[in-house]
């Protein structure tokens, strides 16, 4: 096979252009290349960081957002609960201004219903009395016999009445 014999002429000179061709390939690679490729991570590396700085930004702000709301929300809740408190008292206020006005109103009703009952049972009792005395008078004189003065017969029923 010829292609064999020439083998120690040809070597040198192939493994010559070998180193050849990968000098420049290795310095075109590493003077071309490596310095785009390592300016493309180092800008993909600050995107990144500024990306997550701008997350973390985000992040702070939505939850100072919510504390924020939160603390609205607390306080409309504690303002909800003393409008509800102060509406429980003024109701309860007017309703026991309610009930007392209906107890003074009920209270007069039974003073004046009473002083009727006194002046009804005083002429009751008067008339009563008016009428033992008339009584007494008639029974006196028919058991008895005697005439009894209307006076006396009223003195009678008064200490029988008053005992």
């Amino acid at each position: 096979m010829p292609q064999i014999e020439q083998l120690p002429f040809i070597f040198s000179s192939q493994l010559f252009w070998l180193a050849v061709v990968f000098g420049i390939l290795f310095f075109g690679i590493g003077r071309g290349m490596v310095p785009k490729i390592q300016s493309t991570v180092e800008l993909r590396g600050k995107r990144i960081a500024e990306d997550l700085e701008r997350a973390q930004a985000a992040r702070e702000a939505a939850e100072e957002t919510e504390a924020a709301y939160r603390q609205r929300i607390d306080e409309s809740r504690a303002e909800a609960a003393k409008l509800t408190r102060e509406a429980r008292q003024a109701s309860a206020l007017e309703t026991e201004q309610q009930i007392r006005t209906a107890a003074e109103k009920i209270a007069k009703k039974v003073a004046s219903a009473e002083a009727k009952i006194r002046v009804a049972a005083d002429a009751a009792r008067g008339e009563v009395e008016e009428a033992a005395v008339e009584a007494t008078q008639e029974m006196v004189a028919r058991l008895a016999g005697i005439k009894v003065g209307k006076g006396e017969a009223a003195a009678a029923v008064k200490a029988e009445f008053h005992v």
